[in-house]
C-alpha cells in the first residue's frame, strides 16, 4: 500500500531517510521543472532539485504534516532558484526542456512541440523577463497555479502577481515579435 504524503513527512521527521527517497520520486519533476524554467539551465536546475531536498531533510521538522507539501516545495524552489539566479552574470539559454511537460513520455505531443523552433524562441523570451515577472509566469502558465496558490507560495499580494503576470505577459509578446520582425505599431499625431 502506498504510504500517503502526511506519512511520509511524519516518517522522515522520525528520521526514515527512505520516506525522503520516496518524496523525492513523487516530487523530483515538479521541482525540477520549476528550477529549470526559472534558472534557466540544466545544470543549475539539477543542482537546486538537490538543494531542495537537502533542505526538506535538513528542516523535515518545520514542515506541517496536515498541511500539502507542494506549496512548501514551489517557495523552497522558487526562492533557491531566485537567489542562484542573482548570484550569476549571464543567463544561459535553455538548451532543452523536453522533461519539462513530456517528463517520461517521449511521444507525447508536447515533447513534438517543445523541439519546434517555435518553442525556442519562447524559452528565450521567458529567460529575457525579470525575475519576478519570469517566476510568476512559470508557476502560472508551466506548474498552473492559481494566483491564490502562487500568492501563498511566494508570500506576494495577488494585486502583485497580477501585476507581474501582465507585464510579463507584454514583454514575451513584444519579445517575440521582434524575433519575427513585427515591428510595434506607430501612430502619428498631428497638432
Amino acid at each position: 500500500m502506498e504510504r500517503t504524503t502526511r506519512d511520509l513527512i511524519l516518517s522522515l521527521q522520525g528520521g526514515q531517510l527512505d520516506s525522503l527517497g520516496e518524496l523525492y520520486d513523487r516530487y523530483h519533476q515538479l521541482v525540477y521543472r520549476t528550477a529549470l524554467a526559472i534558472a534557466g539551465d540544466k545544470e543549475t536546475a539539477s543542482d537546486l532539485l538537490q538543494d531542495v531536498f537537502l533542505r526538506l531533510h535538513r528542516f523535515a521538522h518545520k514542515v506541517d504534516p496536515e498541511r500539502p507539501l507542494e506549496p512548501w516545495l514551489y517557495r523552497m524552489t522558487a526562492n533557491l532558484s531566485i537567489t542562484r539566479v542573482k548570484k550569476r552574470r549571464w543567463f544561459k539559454p535553455i538548451e532543452e526542456i523536453a522533461d519539462w511537460f513530456a517528463g517520461e513520455t517521449k511521444h507525447s505531443p508536447a515533447h513534438f512541440a517543445e523541439k519546434s523552433d517555435e518553442w525556442r524562441e519562447v524559452e528565450e523570451a521567458i529567460q529575457h523577463l525579470p525575475l519576478g515577472q519570469r517566476t510568476v509566469i512559470v508557476m502560472y502558465y508551466i506548474n498552473e497555479l492559481s494566483l491564490k496558490e502562487i500568492s501563498e507560495v511566494l508570500d506576494l499580494p495577488v494585486g502583485t502577481l497580477k501585476s507581474r503576470l501582465y507585464y510579463g505577459r507584454q514583454a514575451l509578446k513584444k519579445h517575440l515579435d521582434m524575433q519575427h520582425g513585427t515591428l510595434p505599431e506607430v501612430r502619428y499625431e498631428f497638432t
